[in-house]
């Protein structure tokens, strides 16, 4: 008998072959603790809490990108690696995956307004591989690769993205979540 499989398991394995498909074969990028990144990346971002799981010294919620950063300042080194990589993952994210979010995320009435994700985001990477120590040894290349090639994977995720979209919504309804929904981050 096959065991079933949970829905972040199934989520896991769709992500994974989108992922492959679009670096591999489209990109001809072939470095596979790249894709387990990114692959887990859109299965812990599917859950919206993920996205927002960072709060200040006061609990409030850190929403935007300024924020992150004001906040990684303050926080020792582990905790401030921690915040750095969360930065790289959220802006990643959003322009790879929701780049149609970005108009609302960096409206002229958020402190995000006058900032590049793009730049945050390769930065943060940067800062985050800097610690090579363990825990974080075998993250670490897999972080400098992020911040070298930003570019390279916000568009391959958008690519994974389209994919996603081409996809028929009884298909999709497997692998979402009860509260929340691929299509629906925005």
């Amino acid at each position: 008998m096959i065991p079933l499989m949970t829905g972040e398991e199934a989520l896991r394995r769709l992500f994974a072959a989108l992922t492959e498909q679009t670096f591999q074969v489209e990109l001809g990028v072939a470095d596979p603790p790249l894709m387990d990144y990114l692959t887990d990346l859109l299965v812990r971002f599917a859950r919206s809490e993920a996205l927002n799981g960072y709060r200040d010294a006061e609990g409030r919620r850190l929403t935007q990108v300024v924020d992150m950063l004001q906040e990684a300042e303050h926080r020792q080194a582990k905790p401030r690696r921690e915040l750095h990589r969360h930065i790289g993952d959220y802006t990643l994210f959003w322009t790879g995956v929701f780049p149609e979010a970005l108009p609302r995320l960096q409206a002229p009435d958020r402190k995000d307004h006058l900032i590049s994700y793009e730049q945050h985001g390769r930065t943060s990477y940067l800062i985050a591989s800097r610690f090579e120590e363990q825990p974080f040894e075998d993250e670490a290349p897999i972080l400098r690769r992020l911040s070298e090639e930003y570019d390279l994977c916000r568009e391959g995720l958008n690519r994974v993205r389209q994919e996603w979209d081409r996809l028929p919504t009884e298909e999709l309804a497997r692998y979402s979540n009860d509260d929340d929904s691929l299509g629906e981050a925005a």
